[in-house]
């Protein structure tokens, strides 16, 4: 009887441990909600900027020596997207043809060489990322393509070196998941190992493999450090790959600590900070419909 009580109170101590840590989780995530949102909000209802302004408008102009203050984030907003859309563009054809090989061609000498670099590319800083796009790829821009180097191609190379790991370690264990009959059903009708992987087992496997590429842009999405190193932080719409921009995350680190809190100036910042919030609950929502859809298969 002793050791039934013991057991209950044990159980009874961790229900109380896992409810303690789930409520501290829900109001840390509603706490950073509500103070992101209370700080960009008031970007529109006090300083009464427009919100179509702020989105659409490319005029980022908050302190004007004379005349009035814009507050235009449309190239910031464009910029991060532009970046994250085609780092991801290249990055998954890379990360899929890794999983592929490392699942399906050659199991044995992908988990032991080829797993363990792309584990330590997952734990490298961002920091030491950016450092080796401005060491070697902006110098390699400017000498052999075009323009001054620090560009929206070299941001987009430093990213997609960045998410290949995430992409890669979740696209291979939706391989990995896969069961073998279905593989062996393949088979046994006569298909090729290729035919195999492109018929069977990448379609069981896509809705897995499409929650890597989400958490692949949502990392991409709110990057800063690396990217900032390497872009440019120029306020325009580029008009080629070679040429400079800026993202929301960029012009967040290096504006920020140069206003005054509750200016007009810092608010509009954190309305910046409000829609990669935004952004981040859309690419959670993206992951939870595509496990949904995987589970009713």
């Amino acid at each position: 009887m002793d050791y039934i009580q013991r057991n209950k109170r044990i159980a009874a101590i961790g229900k109380l441990y896992t409810y303690m840590c789930i409520l501290i989780s829900i109001l840390a995530v509603g706490a950073l909600s509500y103070f992101i949102a209370s700080k960009g909000l008031r970007t529109f209802w006090l300083h009464e900027v427009s919100l179509k302004e702020f989105l659409f408008k490319t005029n980022w102009n908050p302190e004007p020596f004379n005349g009035q203050a814009s507050y235009g984030a449309g190239v910031f907003i464009f910029g991060s997207f532009a970046i994250t859309i085609l780092a991801v563009m290249l990055s998954t054809p890379l990360s899929l043809g890794g999983a592929i090989f490392m699942a399906e061609i050659d199991e044995k000498y992908g988990q032991k060489f080829l797993q363990p670099v792309i584990e330590l590319l997952v734990g490298i800083p961002s920091v030491v990322y950016g450092y080796v796009g401005l060491s070697i790829i902006v110098p390699f821009i400017r000498k052999y393509i075009s323009g001054i180097g620090f560009s929206l191609l070299a941001g987009v190379l430093v990213l997609s070196i960045m998410i290949l790991p995430t992409i890669t370690s979740v696209a291979y264990d939706s391989l990995k998941s896969v069961s073998k009959e279905l593989r062996l059903a393949s088979y046994a009708l006569g298909t090729t190992r290729w035919q195999t992987i492109k018929n069977v087992v990448l379609p069981a496997a896509l809705p897995n493999i499409l929650t890597g590429v989400v958490l692949g842009m949502a990392r991409a999405f709110g990057e800063a450090l690396a990217v900032q190193m390497v872009i440019g932080n120029v306020q325009k719409i580029p008009q080629s790959l070679v040429d400079s921009t800026s993202t929301l995350t960029s012009i967040i680190t290096l504006e920020m600590g140069n206003t005054i809190a509750g200016s007009a100036y810092n608010e509009a910042l954190w309305s910046m900070a409000l829609i990669l919030l935004v952004m981040s609950f859309i690419f959670i929502g993206l992951i939870r419909y595509l496990g949904k859809d995987r589970l009713k298969r």
